[in-house]
């Protein structure tokens, strides 16, 4: 593609993200305009404009550069070995049982320091 032909695209790419966005914030001060009317429709209502909207971004080229993203990340999530519940349920107990084995430690450690503290100063007793 030439110089052009992507300043163009370009151009019109960024006119379909304003009007998306224009969409969205039309859809927002709506929904509160109209707040005497049903909470449901009011909502359905906003959920259409918002489809509408991300319909209208996702032509633009960034809009189908996520779609890309969204579609290679899920392939990639799916690839993923994922732990079996038993090993889930065995790292969880490691982590707890070292989590508490710390928290001991970390009270002892308090204690020794506030004893040299208490005899360094003099205080309580």
């Amino acid at each position: 593609m030439n110089a052009r032909a992507e300043a163009g695209s370009s151009g019109i790419d960024t006119v379909k993200l304003v009007v998306s966005a224009t969409i969205i914030v039309v859809g927002i001060w709506a929904f509160y305009f109209f707040a005497d009317y049903s909470l449901l429709l009011r909502v359905v209502g906003l959920l259409a404009l918002s489809g509408g909207a991300v319909a209208v971004a996702l032509t633009s080229h960034p809009g189908r550069r996520l779609w890309r993203f969204a579609s290679d990340s899920r392939m990639e999530v799916r690839k993923v070995v994922w732990p079996t519940r038993q090993e889930t349920i065995q790292t969880t107990l490691i982590v707890m049982v070292m989590v508490f084995l710390l928290g001991i430690l970390l009270w002892l450690f308090d204690l020794v320091l506030m004893a040299i503290l208490r005899f360094l100063t003099g205080q309580g007793g």
